[in-house]
């Protein structure tokens, strides 16, 4: 209804449904692809949304819309109602783990869902997993540029500032390699649609100390987020 609604009163997408899209939440990794690679600004849903011109413009790059599972869900379920199958979501997260570091990459295969969005499509669980497909694609990539990377879960909670200790401790003793605001609600949508949806972040700040440290402006940070776009863009035109 919403897409048919853009439709109606002209502000509908000006390209057809995309083979792969890519969600972006940083700022300063938005900037530096409009930078550094060739993209094309489209029209159509919220937030800054770029054709990459390196994918032949099969691949849409959707930046600058928020944080948190509420708001990147609503453009997911737009975007599958207008047609596109495959996403990959690439941005920072928080390490549980004393042994991943600032800047590393972890391939998220599975969330918990402390967060609300992904309890209205699937029944309770504690866990909900990533697509296999798409993660599979990621790994290929991060191997062919031979990055060393973790696949591991992630605590998924849109309540950071309510992230206690007493569940740190927990998460981590399971073995639960990073935290964020996304990746759970992502997962359930894509389970529930049917398409195809992986997570790739890298580590911006640690709570494996149980106090937290933020590095989010560190090179180290940078690097890891100029590495996801690379490994999500080669993995977005992988047959």
């Amino acid at each position: 209804d919403y897409v048919s609604y853009l439709e109606k009163i002209g502000k509908s997408p000006t390209y057809g449904p995309p083979e792969c899209v890519i969600f972006c939440y940083s700022h300063r990794l938005l900037q530096y692809i409009r930078e550094y690679h060739p993209v094309t600004e489209v029209t159509g849903f919220v937030g800054e949304k770029y054709l990459l011109d390196d994918s032949g413009g099969k691949t849409l790059l959707v930046g600058n819309f928020g944080v948190g599972a509420p708001v990147v869900v609503t453009l997911l379920e737009e975007l599958i109602a207008y047609g596109a199958r495959k996403f990959i979501s690439i941005g920072t997260a928080g390490t549980l783990q004393k042994d991943i570091n600032i800047g590393d990459i972890v391939v998220c295969d599975r969330a918990i869902r402390d967060e609300g969005t992904s309890h209205h499509y699937l029944s309770a669980a504690k866990y909900v997993s990533a697509s296999q497909q798409i993660s599979k694609r990621l790994k290929r990539s991060l191997e062919k540029f031979n990055q060393p990377y973790v696949t591991g879960s992630s605590w998924t909670i849109d309540a950071p500032y309510r992230e206690t200790i007493a569940e740190a401790r927990a998460y981590q003793a399971e073995g639960v390699a990073t935290v964020d605001m996304e990746a759970a609600a992502l997962f359930a949508v894509a389970e529930y649609r049917e398409v195809e949806l992986g997570a790739l972040f890298t580590i911006s700040d640690s709570l494996a100390d149980f106090t937290w440290d933020p590095n989010f402006h560190s090179q180290e940070t940078q690097d890891g987020l100029e590495t996801l776009y690379r490994v999500a863009l080669d993995a977005s035109l992988a047959t």
